[in-house]
């Protein structure tokens, strides 16, 4: 019989919530720790169809990486999303837990998932160098940037925006600087690092235009790349879940098939 304080134990093991941003809010959003799991949903995201998909399973706990809660709210009336998908789960005896920029930084976590998609080698965090931090750094083959990119699109689950470049084609990509999630706040220290090209999610139009004027003063790196924020941290999911496995065999661990990345199609020129 597995608890949850359990599996909160085990998961503040590898992700201890004081290592967290300090406007996050990781943690137990809803649910008694003294409750018993049988059955856990992974997701990146709480949505009403991810509720839905725990209910149907018969979950007792979802474990996302986005707190539900994360910005303030002010009621939780039924008539309002966040009111009614938290009255489902609490009613349903569904536990919600995040882990978010303690997930984000650490070894085994989130970015460094995206690192291993790509099969860094030597890879370190972008901001300070180390196993533990945000952002990855590392080397892959000697490769191009549209190959790449190529790479990515086939590796991280479809989204209607797919993978956005700004850069040549044919650049040549030995030295790779990432973030999983939104990581326009790490251009410098991308550019810091040397890396060739620099891939995160939510790149917004100052920043980027900024990091690819100085690049065409600097030889032409970084290049960028902007994948989906859910897709870059969906990957982390299924080594998570086998993580939990491996620790509580009385548990099944099931990552979601809801795609909560926001977008449902592209119409381009």
């Amino acid at each position: 019989m597995t608890k949850l304080f359990d599996l909160i134990a085990r998961l503040e093991g590898w992700y201890p919530p004081k290592t967290a941003d300090d406007w996050d809010a990781p943690g137990l959003v809803t649910g008694s720790s003294s409750q018993i799991v049988e059955k856990v949903l992974l997701t990146v995201d709480v949505t009403d169809a991810v509720i839905e998909e725990a209910i149907q399973l018969g979950a007792n706990l979802v474990v996302a990486h986005h707190p539900y809660l994360l910005r303030g709210v002010q009621s939780l009336d039924e008539s309002l999303a966040k009111g009614a998908n938290l009255a489902r789960a609490i009613r349903a005896n569904i536990a919600i837990y995040s882990a978010h920029t303690n997930a984000d930084i650490a070894d085994g976590g989130v970015s460094q998932a995206l690192a291993d998609l790509l099969g860094l080698s030597d890879a370190v965090a972008l901001s300070n160098g180390e196993q533990t931090g945000h952002g990855r750094v590392g080397q892959v083959a000697p490769t191009t940037l549209g190959a790449l990119a190529q790479v990515l699109a086939s590796r991280l689950p479809a989204t209607a925006g797919g993978v956005k470049v700004a850069g040549d084609f044919d650049q040549l990509v030995e030295r790779v600087a990432l973030c999983g999630g939104a990581g326009d706040s790490l251009i410098g220290a991308a550019i810091s690092s040397g890396a060739d090209v620099y891939i995160t999610s939510d790149l917004r139009h100052h920043p980027a235009q900024d990091a690819r004027e100085h690049a065409i003063h600097a030889g032409g790196k970084p290049s960028l790349i902007d994948i989906s924020h859910w897709a870059a941290e969906y990957v982390w999911l299924d080594g998570l879940a086998a993580r939990l496995a491996d620790s509580f065999d009385q548990v099944e661990f099931v990552v979601s098939d809801v795609r909560t990345d926001p977008w449902d199609f592209l119409v381009t020129q």
